[in-house]
């Protein structure tokens, strides 16, 4: 999986979100955003790479933001037996 792909679009929904004049439902809705669209393998990626400071470097302010606050909801759901 490629991460620098992974963070490009991050930070095309970071900047579709920061234009929300209300910067915790920005956040909020970027989240929401990585956890319907994306696939587990992608949030993972994704959240090992905020892990990476020269990844996490190149989030948006509010990419990391929301992925930090959000990192437990962000998380793939372990399928059950």
């Amino acid at each position: 999986m490629d991460v620098d792909n992974l963070i490009d679009m991050a930070n095309r929904i970071g900047e579709f979100f920061d234009s929300l004049p209300d910067r915790p439902e920005a956040v909020d809705s970027i989240a929401e955003h990585i956890r319907r669209f994306w696939e587990p393998r992608m949030r993972l990626a994704i959240l090992a790479a905020l892990e990476n400071l020269e990844a996490s470097a190149a989030m948006h302010p509010i990419v990391r933001e929301a992925l930090t606050l959000h990192k437990a909801d962000l998380q793939p759901k372990t399928a059950t037996a």
